[in-house]
This record gives C-alpha cells, structure tokens and sequence, in this order.
C-alpha cells in the first residue's frame, strides 16, 4: 500500500476560473481537492454547466442554477458509474434511496472513472477507520511507480515528452546517412581541402607585406617576376578554395536531400502502419508539419548548417596550428575571449532548446486549425462560422507570435555580444601586436597576417555560436519525427507469418473483449458465423457495433480473447495480407482526389479497364459514369466534391467489388441517402454479398431483410441472436429496437402527410 499524494492542478483539471472561485467558498478549513467531473448533461441531455467535486471529507455538487449540495462520506453510502448510447451517468445512493444522479457527455469519461476510485477509497477509509491508500495495483505498467488515482499518466515516464530535446538526437540521423557514406567521405576530403586552400592568401600576404610592399615603400627595388609570383598564388588560392567549395557544396546538398526524402518516406511508410488508435490521438496538421517542415528543417540543416560548422571547425583548428607556429604568444592573446563565448552559448543553449520546443508544438497547433478549417469549409461556410474560425485562427497565432517573441528577445541579445566580445578579442590583438612590434619581436608582415588570421578565427566564431539557435531547431525537429519513428503500432506484425493463400469466411469470436483507454467498449463477445453467411448487426448508438467490426478487421487488437477466421487467429496473419481479403463500405465513403476509374481501383491499382467497368455495372454505377462529361476519366473532387452522396457510394461498392473480398463489412452504407437513392444501392449491394461472408451494420432495421441472423449489440455486449421473426416473438430488446423505429416512421409518415395537406 502507497500513501496518496494530492495535486489540486489535476483534480481540478480544466475547470473554468470563475467555477473555481465559487468553489474555494465552499471548502471547509483544511478541506482538500481530490477529483472534480463537470456534468455538462441535465435530464434533457442539453448542456448545462454542472460540477461535482470530492474532497478528503465529502462529495460536493454544483446544479447549472449556481445551487450547492454537500454528501459527507458515511456508512453504505455509494457512487456507481455507467454509460449507454454515448451519455455517461453517475449515481449517488445509500442504503434507502438513489440520492442524486448526474449526466455527462464521454469526453469526461475518463475524470468520471477518477472520481469514483478516489471516492472508493475514502469510502473504505471512512469505513474502516484507516487512512486513505492507494492499492498496491495502481502502479505504471511500464516503469512500476505508483500513481495517485488522479494521475492518469506516468510522470516518470512521460518525462521525456516535456523535456526539451537533445542536440545528440541529430546522431540518430546517421541511420539515414549511413547510405551515403561514401559521398559524406568526399564532401569531408573536400571540405578540409577547400578550407586549407582558403587559409593560404594571408600565409602568402605575410611576405609579401615584408619583402615588397615594405621595402618598396622605403625606396628599395623590387622584383616584378616576385610580386606576380606572389599574386599568382593569391590568385590559385583563391580559384581553387572556389572549386573545392562548389564541389563538397553540390555533392553534400546531394546527399542531404536525399536523407531528406529518405527521412520523410521512413516517417510516412512508419505512419501508415500504425493503427487507428494512433491516430485518434493525434492532430492531421501536427502529423503533416512533421513530415513536411521538421524534415525540410532537417535537410536544410544538414545540407547548409552542418556544412558551415564543419567548415568552421576545420577553420578553427587549422587557423590555431598556424597561428601558434607563427607566433605563441599572440597566439595565446587570441583565445581570451574565448571562454567568455563558451559560457555564453552553455547558458543560453538550454533557453533555446525549450523554447524551440514550445515553437514547434505552437507551429503544429496552427497548422492543425488550417487541416480542421479546409477540409470542413462547406460545414464551416453552412453554419455560418467563419468568424469564429477567423478568431480561432488568429488565437493560435497569437501563440505562435509570443512563443517566438520570447526566442528573439534571447537571440536579440546574444548574437551581438557574441560579436561584440570576438571585436574585443581583435582590438586585444591589435594592441599586443603593436607592442610586439615596437620591441622588434615581428614584422608589420606577421602582425597583418596575423590579423587576416584572427579576423577569419574570431569569424568562424561568431558563426559557430549562431549555428546553436539552428541547431537547436533541428534537433526539435528530429525529436518530433522519432516520436513517430519509435512509436510501435498497437497492430503488430507477427514475427512469423501464417501465408493466407485463400479465404472460406468462417469467422469465429471467442471471449472477446476490448478497451479503449480506461472505457470497456466490448466485452465477452461469443459468435461464430459461416462461410458466407450474411450477419446484421444491431443496437444503440454506442453499443459497441462498429467498434466490433474494427476489430474482425484488425484496425484495433483485442484486449481480451481471440478472433479466427478459418480456424486461425488473425493476429498470425501479415496485417496487410489478411485485410486483402475484407472488403469495407462505410457509411461515408471516402474518394480521393484522382479519377472515377482510379478511386474504383484503388484496391487493386493494375486492375483493366474492362474490370472496373465490370464492377462499376455490379454496382449500378455505369449509367451515371458515363453521363459525366469525362467518363470514367472524369476527375473526382477532393472527398469526392462534386458527386451525391449515393453516387460517392455506389464507386465504394465498385471498389469493394473490384477486390472480390471473402468477408465482406457494410458500416451503415445506406443511412445517409434518400429512400430512391438506397434501393440503387441496395441493388447493388444484392451483387457485392451474394457469396461472401457479410457483416452489415444498419440503423433502417428493414434494410436487412437479408441478413441470415440478426446480432443484437447493448452496451458492448451481444444480448439476442437470431431471425428477425424469432426475435420478434421474443419481444426482447430487437423488438422493442424494432417498435420505437416503426413509432418513429409512423410520425415521419404523418408529419409529411400533414405538410402535403397544408401545401394544399
């Protein structure tokens, strides 16, 4: 057992400040805040603004009017929680009565289940007479720390994702440029070749400052042949630091851009293999600026920065073994400021590595309102929302600006005292210079070369301290993309394979349950259905029906139990090769942008001409393709624009035909089409199931008038199976399902009949 640990922040989590205020003049003198839960529900299911709270002495609760009632914990007292149809319900109750009940949407399903443990808890400890604790179960299933029962993530654990990346995460890139090694090796022979070829002129102007410019200035006579010597190699020195410089710059752009691509294809390839619970966390915009700009990023950094830096320290090092076999001393006087710049880099390294951070996730957060606003401009344009848009929009690069705002006022004042402290460092030089020469200990020729030298050293300086704030940028970037790269699919390949050469369709499930998050979706599913057997599946919304088909389809795993089809468990076969056999219709089909014939063939992309046209004519969707100006050529707008609802959904049973799937998932196809529409669509799913294993989910019980069984879902749970008229007869929950829909189309029936009268 675990003492618990109390966090205000957290059990108040997102409450509004004002609800906040009215809540600290309730609480007792020592009175601490456990969990909180808003019921945003009342009776009516409209939103309200209700609040509940525990706290170490009792359970608070707000009512929508402002109203404060108070449940101090007691003997039999007890809170359950349940959900159904998408709304969650929170019950108190003693050993007489139900004392209160409260209503929630799911999106605070999780503080509902923190709630009820920590109340649980004190329950037991009010009971009992011991303190609180926390069971020893509790724990992170990674790392094994206990975990308070408000704490719903690991802070050991999640530490890494609030901790500003480190530059060594660049070295990982080398997995991507291990390929090019070869021409990496190049690029370096040319860089140290070209830097040493750009340090040759001020060696060269050291003599001849001394045995010309000099001697001609007291009156001597000098050698024509030794001037054009001398500014021959100048000239050489010059035409070659060139060329070496084009050729490493080219070959190492090259190559940069090509670990580039070969970054953004891992990522994406890596992506697309994850599974759908993935993705339900994650933003669009987010994942798109990962994969486009934090890679663009990259490849600029190692294509430009990197180049400049190693240039730069090859300059450092050589310009140092030159500058000390020309003279120790002044040599020595070259690197006072040196530490100074050393230390200004290491504190403010750490100040741009959060912030950066901070800009990238800032970034994503605008991009994510831009991939939200575009692809749903007609809902946005339809109820009148741009503004709001507009000032969401805005809001988040409000944030933006400010982020970077803090990021320049730290740069603003680091470049220039970096500069400042290297013009320092030369006017030192100067100084000792001069007094070395007025002892006669070197030339005006040493000095100046000297000079040249330091200019180029203390240049090199200043570059390299800039390169911290691009440095730091990237290795933001590349953390962002190696949170996808290590991130492992919930849907994991096997290790060995079963080869899945042909599909009968038996599909058996056994004990299967299934989580999401901490919500039981299903649980102790038992079913077996035959080879081509058609299956309807039936219930509430939110009784778990698609999140079922999900799983035969393997987009999530199961958390308990197993699914076979043809007597082996799905989780043996290649992901990719089992769903081969599946073909899907939902109930909002999506079409990419391309052509009708390219959207049919999507599953099958070298499919004939005659083939798509076959499986467009199954799906009675040949006659209106060819009233399309283009025909089967014609262009389909992004998400399918331009087409009705049922022709969008008559291409996806062409598509599914094309495939010829074993096991066959329609996931509401008719629910969102008129009554003339669906029976097109019904024709034509009559040609896509005859033969096939077919699993359809319908909310028009009439539409499965076909279905060899009828599976009744509620609650995650199968609660009848059987035909429709044996259900019927059972008057169980299929009947009462059936009589509340028949009530409903009889209103439907009458109001329209009604509407008729008056338009008369």
């Amino acid at each position: 057992m675990t003492q618990i640990q109390l966090d205000t922040d957290i059990a108040l989590h997102d409450i509004a400040a004002p609800l906040r205020a009215d809540l600290a003049a309730q609480l007792y003198k020592n009175e601490s805040i456990l969990a909180s839960l808003v019921a945003d529900l009342d009776d009516q299911l409209h939103f309200v603004q209700g609040l509940i709270v525990l706290t170490s002495q009792r359970l608070l609760s707000r009512s929508p009017d402002g109203r404060w009632h108070s449940w101090s914990y007691r003997s039999g007292l007890a809170l359950s929680l349940r959900d159904h149809a998408g709304v969650g319900h929170l019950e108190l109750m003693d050993a007489q009565a139900r004392l209160a009940v409260w209503r929630f949407t799911l999106t605070h399903n999780l503080h509902a289940t923190r709630l009820v443990d920590q109340f649980q808890i004190y329950q037991i400890s009010h009971e009992t007479g011991a303190p609180p604790m926390l069971p020893e179960g509790h724990r992170c299933p990674s790392c094994k720390a206990p975990l308070a029962p408000d704490q719903d993530e690991c802070p050991i654990c999640t530490k890494v994702i609030h901790t500003p990346p480190s530059t060594w995460t660049l070295l990982r890139l080398w997995r991507f440029a291990k390929p090019y090694k070869g021409q990496l090796l190049a690029g370096l022979v040319l860089t140290l070749l070209g830097t040493a070829a750009s340090l040759v002129p001020p060696y060269l102007a050291m003599p001849l400052m001394d045995e010309v410019l000099i001697p001609f200035q007291n009156g001597q006579h000098i050698e024509p042949m030794l001037v054009a010597g001398y500014l021959g190699g100048l000239f050489g020195a010059a035409l070659l630091a060139w060329g070496l410089s084009w050729a490493k710059t080219y070959i190492l752009a090259l190559v940069s851009e090509r670990i580039g691509a070969d970054l953004r294809t891992a990522t994406y390839d890596h992506l697309l293999r994850m599974s759908l619970e993935y993705f339900g966390g994650k933003r669009t915009g987010d994942l798109m600026s990962r994969i486009g700009s934090e890679s663009d990023r990259i490849c600029v950094f190692l294509s430009l920065h990197l180049l400049d830096f190693a240039s730069d320290v090859l300059m450092l090092v050589m310009t140092a073994v030159i500058l000390f076999s020309i003279n120790p001393q002044l040599a020595l006087v070259t690197l006072v400021p040196l530490p100074f710049i050393v230390w200004m880099i290491r504190s403010v390294r750490l100040r741009l590595q959060t912030g950066f951070e901070k800009i990238d996730r800032v970034w994503s957060a605008v991009t994510s309102v831009l991939a939200d606003t575009i692809p749903g401009v007609r809902v946005v344009k339809a109820f009148a929302q741009e503004d709001r848009e507009s000032a969401r929009f805005r809001e988040a690069n409000k944030q933006n600006l400010a982020v970077n705002d803090k990021i320049n006022k730290i740069w603003a004042v680091f470049a220039p005292s970096i500069s400042l402290v290297t013009e320092l460092g030369l006017l030192v030089v100067w100084g000792f210079g001069i007094w070395l020469v007025s002892k006669s200990e070197i030339t005006v020729g040493v000095l100046m070369a000297f000079v040249s030298y330091i200019s180029r050293f203390y240049g090199r300086l200043d570059s390299m301290s800039r390169i911290v704030s691009v440095t730091e940028k990237s290795a933001s970037a590349a953390k962002r993309i190696f949170d996808i790269l290590d991130h492992v699919s919930s849907v994991p390949e096997p290790t060995q394979p079963i080869k899945l050469e042909r599909v009968e369709g038996r599909i058996e499930l056994t004990d299967v349950s299934f989580r999401y998050g901490n919500r039981e979706v299903n649980k102790g599913i038992n079913l077996t259905i035959q080879p081509g057997e058609m299956i309807g599946l039936v219930g509430h919304s939110g009784s778990g029906k698609s999140t079922l088909v999900n799983l035969i389809c393997r987009f999530y795993d199961v958390s308990e139990g197993s699914i076979k089809v043809d007597g082996v468990d799905v989780r043996s076969f290649a992901v990719a090769d089992y769903r081969r056999h599946i073909g899907l219709v939902l109930q909002e089909p999506f079409l990419f942008f391309g052509t009708i014939a390219e959207n049919i063939a999507y599953g099958k992309p070298h499919a004939t001409h005659t083939e798509i046209i076959a499986a467009a004519r199954a799906a009675h969707a040949h006659e209106f393709i060819l009233r399309l100006a283009q025909g089967y050529d014609s262009m389909v707008g992004e998400r399918g624009q331009g087409l009705s609802g049922g022709e969008r959904q008559r291409i996806s049973i062409a598509r599914a035909l094309l495939i010829d799937p074993r096991i066959l998932i329609l996931d509401e196809a008719t629910s969102s089409v008129d009554s003339e529409t669906e029976k097109e669509i019904q024709n034509a799913l009559e040609n896509l199931v005859k033969g096939r294993t077919t699993i359809a989910i319908a909310h028009r019980l009439s539409t499965l008038h076909r279905a060899d069984r009828l599976v009744v879902m509620d609650r995650g749970k199968i609660v009848e199976v059987g035909t429709h008229d044996v259900l019927m007869a059972a008057q169980g929950a299929y009947y009462n399902l059936y009589q509340a829909q028949a009530r409903n189309m009889d209103v439907d029936l009458d109001d329209e009949k009604q509407k008729r009268r008056d338009d008369e």
